[in-house]
């Protein structure tokens, strides 16, 4: 049947097509085995798959290569860098034609984007390359509403923060989001969020969550999260399930199976993966939570406080028994499993790149006392890379079918404004690394249960039906790659390397990526639930 639809759809002889795209293995996103097919392009829709005997005004030649959906990154941080460069080189040439912002902060609401009509308005103006989707922050709605403290919120508060949520969706959110590992986020109960979730209900909207821990205490979090969709009625996607602790090293399937048993008793609950064993966050998370309350400068004044030097270093080496609070330094257990990505003083750029352990050694302080002091030097803020799950708990989440992939990444670029910091490498190679290395290399999912978990999977989720899948009368957004070259360059010591292997990427019909090169072309759109 699905053969017949697709050539029943390529009858018509002599049709003169946009784009045409021939002798490719079409992989539709369905997770069905490839087809060796044709595909047209016309008015920005996929106009028909199948042996295609009518002319275009360009045309591809697709042999050897697979013609896929484009790829929709579910977990995406470009909110402010695609307003610096609307190209989002890193991801377009990684195959990526959509990317999702959203986790606890958001665009909006906040003092530049009262609402996401101001921001996609801005980001239409300047033009973007992919297109573009967001979640409403829970930690934007409740700082918005309440500032940087702990909670709960008076009556007064939560009836803001509904209408903010209910605000959001009318202006095409997704959902809600959350990161609830360290503040703002941790401060923000479990009955707060589940009325949050309730205004994304009325509009389809799911909740996309950064769990409280994924340490010691996942498994609680995991209930939290499966309470907080089966109370406010909405789907749930758990952000880059992992075990980031070596404690927990090996329980994967535990995980998936506590999430496999929500989904047979009814309840929709899906996750994502990266595919790396490192995460990225900020050297702060390291500080416990109550030092955070009332905002940077005052988490400053307190770890430049003599008289909290004990306690804090106490809880920093040690953690917090008997609370949620997920501590970076020991689910990574030492300094060594942190890598720097950037500093804001210039004083400091030398050690960009550089573990924990080394900027300690080169500082020839205390452990305890660098850190403060790289805090302080910094103004409270140093993007880190933490080594804190096993490549074995991650492939075993990849293989799931419930879990899909999203890169927890942001546009940047070999050269330029957006080349200045030392990214993950996932801000590069995401994509390219899943199709390379776990498919083609080592096997570990098929290319077209691949290509499932980038496009469709991701797409359902949010509910946005008329992309993820080839089909005529879809939105073309198609991305054509070679399976015996893709591959991912990007390292934790070099990331600053484009992907190979993308040949060609189509946004809304348009071609951003012709031959491996960006087109400069801007035809992104922003994408809302169907």
């Amino acid at each position: 049947m699905r053969l017949f639809v697709w050539f029943v759809a390529a009858l018509a002889f002599g049709q003169q097509y946009d784009v045409l795209i021939k002798n490719g293995r079409v992989a539709d996103g369905t997770g069905n085995p490839t087809l060796l097919a044709d595909v047209a392009i016309s008015g920005g829709k996929i106009a028909a798959i199948g042996k295609l005997s009518g002319t275009a005004k360009a045309t591809i030649d697709a042999k050897g290569m697979i013609v896929a959906p484009g790829f929709i990154d579910i977990h995406n941080h470009s909110d402010t860098s695609l307003l610096a460069d609307g190209n989002a080189q890193s991801f377009i040439r990684q195959g990526v034609t959509t990317m999702i912002f959203g986790e606890g902060p958001s665009a909006a609401p906040s003092r530049d984007f009262p609402r996401f009509t101001n921001y996609w308005e801005r980001l239409l103006k300047t033009g973007i390359s992919p297109n573009v989707g967001s979640y409403v922050g829970s930690s934007q709605v409740w700082t918005q509403v309440r500032g940087p403290k702990a909670g709960p919120p008076t009556a007064a508060e939560l009836t803001k923060m509904r209408a903010l949520v209910k605000q959001a969706m009318e202006d095409g959110a997704l959902g809600v989001s959350s990161s609830l590992s360290g503040p703002p986020g941790s401060w923000i109960d479990t009955d707060t969020l589940v009325a949050m979730c309730e205004e994304a209900k009325l509009f389809g909207g799911i909740y996309s969550t950064h769990m409280r821990t994924e340490g010691i205490g996942v498994f609680e979090s995991i209930a939290e999260a499966i309470a907080i969709g089966k109370r406010a009625g909405v789907p749930v996607d758990i952000i880059h399930v992992k075990l980031a602790d070596n404690k927990l090293w090996g329980r994967m399937p535990e995980v998936m199976a506590t999430i496999a048993k929500a989904r047979a008793e009814g309840q929709e609950v899906e996750a994502h993966v990266y595919p790396y064993r490192a995460g990225q966050n900020n050297l702060s998370s390291i500080i416990p939570p109550w030092a955070h309350e009332g905002g940077v400068n005052a988490l400053l004044e307190r770890i430049q406080d003599p008289k909290l030097r004990d306690r804090l270093t106490s809880e920093v080496l040690n953690g917090i028994p008997g609370t949620n609070w997920y501590n970076h330094y020991t689910a990574v257990g030492n300094w060594e499993g942190m890598q720097v990505s950037s500093f804001s003083n210039p004083a400091y750029k030398k050690y960009e790149g550089q573990r924990m352990n080394q900027i300690i050694a080169a500082l020839k302080k205390s452990p305890v006392d660098a850190l403060f002091q790289v805090l302080v030097d910094n103004g409270g803020s140093v993007p880190t890379v933490f080594f804190h799950h096993s490549e074995e708990d991650m492939r075993y989440a990849m293989n799931q079918p419930f879990v899909s992939i999203g890169s927890d990444g942001r546009a940047v670029a070999t050269t330029g404004l957006l080349s200045a910091e030392h990214p993950h490498p996932r801000y590069y190679g995401t994509f390219p690394r899943v199709l390379g290395r776990y498919v083609r290399d080592e096997k570990v999912i098929t290319t077209e249960e691949a290509i499932r978990k980038m496009t469709s999977a991701n797409a359902s989720k949010v509910r946005i039906y008329d992309r993820g899948l080839l089909r005529p009368g879809m939105v073309a957004d198609v991305t054509v790659f070679d399976p015996a070259t893709v591959i991912d360059h990007s390292t934790y010591e070099k990331p600053h390397a484009y992907s190979t292997g993308i040949k060609h990427v189509f946004v809304n019909g348009v071609a951003v990526l012709k031959d491996g090169e960006h087109t400069n072309a801007r035809p992104g759109a922003i994408v809302r639930q169907r």
